[in-house]
């Protein structure tokens, strides 16, 4: 590809140099450049690509595109753009060959929910043959591949890469969850969205963001991109959420499909039954009615459920196809799944890691269970801390007996988090509650606590396989101590038992 063909769409300031160049690649790590690439300084939170400049020309950039000047580019030529994000995410779609034009790309935002919607969506869109792909905190799938996530939107570049790649191996859509960060970085600039999801909003990454109205505002793009993709898009909200009705009101989009519990809403579950096993609802939409048998547990789920058949139905899905595909829906790895070892109470693993949805867990499982709830949980390091004292309330509320451990401590001291959880807690009741940083010690011995017909319920790390110390990343899965525990309480394993209550 020419240089002037790849930078066709940017808004440059002043260009230095040749357009007349042979591109073979887009880079924005000066360690992966090669020749003939084109490198993008963009800058980051600890370190800015711009200091990178001199290594990416060394090692055979033909090109930098960058939003600050102080090199000269002698054998380069040299790019200023006034948003060095922005122009990274253009040229990457530019150098793939505009993937999501060519693919059904629904997109899905909100602080709770993403990944089971996103899971749900595939789920039924490959119920109707439409093979799909998938981008999300869990992992990435691309055709037969399946790829750990490292993050829950990747990067520009990754992005229209990874939907190349969903394009060459067959897909005609790709789901994929949008974070706040991906939506304020510009990730998804130069993504063509077909249906847009809002699930909730509740309050995360403050350490960020700073406000919630700042919050809001980054997932509000995700609507604002889908008025300017040039598809003739749908946006999917939530209108029993606040934040969800607010976003109806200030959008311009003219397609809405909005769901929720309440008359409002033009997609409804009505006729709830919940179980300890399924859940089964009447969804009502515009295109008809049906009943189903959700086998998943809880209120959240219904929700998430109205979303994922809010895209269908905007992807053209018929009824029936749907209903199918919620039938056979199967649980999402991390999202209340059980772990089952033939013991007479039940474990559950959980990635509930804000106050909405540690309480939206605890309700489902007070709701179906006779026996006592049981809890550990800790919060991440260097994140929100505002919600820490939040969980903390929401453990006493609702939780029988609880075990503050650890989570992610990263640069933080273990010890300051669990101090503000533990504020929280006391200040809803006294007694209930331990403190044990040791998270393995944690699960070890509030199993142990168990009795017949309880519950224990390990939050806030979900399907991840490691835990974060200072720089330091260890292995670390609370599936698998969970099972070592009940093993040695003498439960025989059963590695075919995942699933719900």
């Amino acid at each position: 590809m020419q240089l002037k063909q790849l930078i066709h769409e940017l808004e440059t300031e002043t260009v230095e140099g040749s357009l007349d160049r042979e591109v073979v690649g887009v880079g924005y790590d000066s360690r992966r450049i090669s020749p003939g690439m084109v490198f993008v300084a963009i800058p980051g939170k600890n370190t800015d690509g711009h200091q990178y400049i001199t290594a990416a020309l060394e090692r055979g950039a033909v090109a930098i595109i960058s939003q600050q000047n102080g090199f000269v580019p002698h054998r380069a030529t040299k790019i200023k753009v006034p948003d060095a994000r922005r122009a990274l995410a253009r040229t990457a779609a530019a150098f793939y060959g505009f993937p999501s034009q060519q693919l059904k790309v629904i997109g899905v935002t909100g602080t709770n929910g993403k990944t089971t919607v996103s899971f749900m969506v595939k789920h039924i869109l490959e119920a109707a043959g439409v093979k799909t792909g998938l981008l999300g905190t869990v992992r990435y799938e691309i055709g037969e591949r399946c790829i750990p996530a490292q993050r829950t939107t990747p990067e520009a570049l990754e992005i229209q890469a990874m939907m190349a790649q969903m394009l060459n191996a067959g897909c005609k859509a790709c789901v994929m969850e949008v974070s706040s960060h991906a939506l304020d970085q510009q990730r998804v600039v130069g993504v063509n969205f077909d249906v847009g999801i809002f699930t909730n909003l509740t309050q995360d990454h403050l350490d960020y963001h700073g406000t919630m109205d700042a919050y809001f505002q980054a997932k509000e793009r995700l609507f604002a991109t889908l008025s300017t993709g040039g598809k003739s898009a749908t946006a999917v909200i939530n209108i029993d959420d606040a934040y969800g009705a607010r976003l109806v009101n200030e959008s311009s989009l003219e397609v809405k499909l909005t769901y929720g519990l309440h008359d409002a809403a033009r997609l409804r579950a009505t006729k709830i039954q919940l179980g300890r096993g399924a859940t089964k609802l009447t969804i009502e939409t515009p295109a008809g009615s049906f009943a189903c048998r959700l086998p998943l547990i809880g209120r959240h789920n219904i929700y998430n459920a109205l979303a994922a058949v809010g895209a269908a139905l905007s992807l053209q899905v018929d009824l029936s196809t749907i209903k199918t595909g919620l039938e056979t829906m199967k649980p999402v790895p991390g999202r209340l799944e059980k772990v089952d070892c033939g013991q007479p109470f039940s474990v559950f693993v959980d990635y509930a890691h804000t106050d909405d949805a540690l309480q939206n867990v605890l309700t489902t499982l007070r709701e179906i269970t006779q026996g006592r709830v049981l809890l550990a949980f800790g919060c991440g390091g260097n994140r929100d801390n505002g919600k820490r004292a939040k969980m903390g309330r929401v453990a006493a509320q609702l939780a029988d007996h609880t075990i503050i451990t650890t989570d992610n401590p990263r640069k933080e001291s273990a010890t300051w988090i669990a101090a503000q959880i533990e504020e929280g807690f006391r200040a809803v009741r006294t007694g209930g509650h331990q403190v044990e940083l040791d998270r393995h010690r944690a699960i070890d011995e509030l199993i142990r606590m168990a009795r017949p017909g309880d519950v224990v319920l390990l939050a806030g790390k979900g399907h991840e396989t490691y835990q974060e110390f200072e720089d330091t990343v260890v292995p670390f899965d609370d599936r698998v101590h969970a099972r070592e525990t009940l093993e040695a309480l003498g439960f025989s394993q059963d590695e075919d038992a995942v699933g719900t209550l």
